[in-house]
Formats: C-alpha cells, sequence, structure tokens
C-alpha cells in the first residue's frame, strides 16, 4: 500500500491524490472507487494500474516519476 500512495501523490499531488482515490469511479474495476475496489481486496497494483489507464498516465510515469528517470 506504501507503494501505492507513493505513486499516486507522485502523479497527482498528494491532496488531489487523496480526493481521487476517495470519489474517482472506474469503470474497470466494477464503478468502485479505487478506496472501494481496495477494500474489496483487489491488489493496489491492480488499482494504480486502472487508475492510470482511466486517467490517462503516459506509460513512462507508471511506475513513477524518479523511477521513470532512471530507466533512460
Amino acid at each position: 500500500m506504501s507503494e501505492f500512495w507513493d505513486l499516486v501523490d507522485a502523479e497527482f499531488g498528494r491532496s488531489y491524490s487523496r480526493t481521487l482515490v476517495r470519489d474517482h469511479v472506474l469503470a474497470d474495476l466494477g464503478n468502485r472507487t479505487a478506496e472501494q475496489a481496495i477494500a474489496a481486496g483487489v491488489p493496489p497494483r491492480d488499482v494504480w494500474t486502472a487508475l492510470c489507464e482511466d486517467l490517462d498516465v503516459p506509460a513512462e510515469r507508471r511506475f513513477g516519476v524518479e523511477r521513470s528517470r532512471g530507466r533512460r
């Protein structure tokens, strides 16, 4: 879970990420929010992937900003 929050916070900012995880409904997760999906047992990695897909996070940033820089 800590890596999930690190990725969400880095991509969307700490304040917005909390709102996003709590309120944004993801069709790929059964029309649940990320928070609901995690509570239902969906692995955080799958939730992060669904957020990335739904919010058009570029592939190069899906492993985090710092990790992306190291892959060049």
